[in-house]
C-alpha cells in the first residue's frame, strides 16, 4: 500500500462557508486537497465546493452551515491521520466501527462541517446458525398498475415476471418486486431498498433513460452509497453499495 493517501471513492457536496477562502485553505494546507478554483477543492474522485448554504443532493432545501458530515473512502487511513495531523489538523484517534468494517477518524471544518475518513479492514468471519430469512419481496402501491409495470421495464431496467390489472411481478437479476393496486388496504407511499454492485453505473443507467433520479450517489460513513430515485407515484427507491 502506497505511504501517500488517497481519496478512492466519488464525493461531490456543495458545503456552507462563512469564509470561502478559509474554507479553501484548510482544505488545501490541512487536509490535503488540490484548488479547482477560487470556490472548489478536489482529492481524487472527491470535490467539495463552497457556497453560503449547505446543499444536499437528497434534499433541496437550503440547511444552516455547519451541519453537513462527509465520509471520505481512504486507501491508507493512518496515513491519511498523520498528514493531516503533520499539517496541523486536529482529528480524532481512528477507530475500528466493528458493524461497517471500517477505522475511521473525524475533524472538523472551520464551519463546522464533520467530516470522517475511513478505510476498511478485514474481519474475521464468526460462525452463523442456519438462516431463516432468504429473500425480501416488497410491494409498491399504484393508481396505475399498466403505467408503473412500463416505466420499472423501460426506464427502470426491471423485466417482466408476470402482469395482470391489478399486479405486476417485476424482476432484475435476482430481486423481485411486486407492483400492486393501491386499495383501502394497500395504500400510501411505498419504499425499498435495494443493495447493488456498482451505485456509480447503476445511477449512469437510470439517469441516462429518464428516471426521476434524487442526485448522485453519495458516500456515507456507515458503509453505504447509495442514490435514490422516485417512480411515477412517488414510491422511493434506494440503491445502496456496500463499501469493499
Amino acid at each position: 500500500m502506497s505511504s501517500k493517501p488517497a481519496i478512492t471513492a466519488p464525493v461531490m457536496r456543495h458545503l456552507g462557508a462563512a469564509d470561502v477562502r478559509r474554507a479553501v485553505a484548510f482544505y488545501r494546507d490541512v487536509l490535503g486537497f488540490d484548488a479547482v478554483d477560487d470556490r472548489e477543492v478536489a482529492f481524487g474522485p472527491a470535490r467539495i465546493r463552497f457556497v453560503e448554504d449547505d446543499w444536499d443532493p437528497y434534499n433541496t432545501e437550503r440547511r444552516s452551515r455547519g451541519s453537513a458530515i462527509v465520509f471520505f473512502q481512504t486507501d491508507n487511513v493512518t496515513a491519511m491521520h498523520a498528514a493531516i495531523k503533520a499539517r496541523g489538523g486536529a482529528p480524532s484517534d481512528p477507530e475500528k466501527v466493528n458493524w461497517i468494517k471500517m477505522r475511521m477518524f473525524q475533524i472538523q471544518d472551520p464551519d463546522g462541517h464533520a467530516l470522517w475518513f475511513g478505510e476498511s479492514y478485514d474481519q474475521p468471519e464468526t460462525p452463523r446458525p442456519t438462516r431463516a430469512l432468504r429473500q425480501a419481496l416488497p410491494m409498491l402501491p399504484f393508481d396505475d398498475v399498466a403505467a408503473a409495470v412500463a416505466h420499472y421495464r423501460d426506464v427502470l431496467g426491471f423485466n417482466i415476471n408476470y402482469q395482470q390489472e391489478d399486479l405486476g411481478v417485476m424482476d432484475r437479476d435476482d430481486v423481485t418486486v411486486l407492483l400492486i393496486a393501491r386499495t383501502d388496504r394497500h395504500k400510501g407511499i411505498g419504499a425499498a431498498e435495494f443493495y447493488i454492485e456498482n451505485a456509480d453505473a447503476l445511477y449512469a443507467e437510470l439517469l441516462a433513460k429518464g428516471a426521476n433520479v434524487n442526485g448522485p450517489p453519495v458516500s456515507h460513513p456507515w458503509g453505504l452509497r447509495d442514490f435514490r430515485v422516485l417512480d411515477p407515484e412517488g414510491n422511493e427507491l434506494i440503491f445502496a453499495q456496500a463499501f469493499e
